[in-house]
């Protein structure tokens, strides 16, 4: 299993930044990665779900979410699990720290097959380490722009 993790100090308090992140419907406003998103013009709830349209390293997909854990404003996380094998979960963990909150995105993936495992070893993973990386400079970005911070 490969595991991304990417982590911010933003200058918004952790409600702010859970509602925003945690809103699929806003997504491809920050995360260069999604395409398009049905469902989830609200912060989801545990057990809700809705469905991504992605290019990731460069490979088109969908993909349907769930979201398995959500304690806000510290913790959120969904899962999402293909037909073709490959499974990825995203957790969001926001911890409240001087002047905003200190928001770190994980991602854990398995790739489908030892093919694409192999690819993504030379290949893929450097790049989505990068799109990882923008997401977060992109929340921290969009956030801080709306409004002064609000700690």
């Amino acid at each position: 299993m490969t595991r991304i993790v990417s982590s911010a100090t933003i200058h918004r308090a952790p409600e702010d930044v859970f509602d925003y992140v945690t809103t699929p419907a806003k997504w491809k406003e920050w995360h260069p990665s999604t395409m398009r998103v049905d469902g989830g013009t609200h912060p989801l709830e545990a057990g809700e779900t809705c469905t991504e349209e992605f290019v990731v390293a460069g490979r088109r997909g969908v993909c349907d979410w769930i979201v398995t854990r959500r304690e806000r404003p510290a913790l959120w996380e969904i899962e999402s699990r293909r037909s073709s094998g490959g499974s990825a979960t995203i957790t969001y963990e926001l911890v409240p720290s001087a002047g905003g909150t200190r928001f770190t995105r994980t991602l854990q993936y398995r790739m489908p097959n030892a093919v694409l495992s192999l690819l993504d070893a030379l290949v893929f993973r450097r790049r989505i380490e990068r799109e990882s990386a923008t997401a977060v400079d992109n929340v921290r970005g969009a956030l801080e722009a709306a409004q002064p911070a609000a700690v």
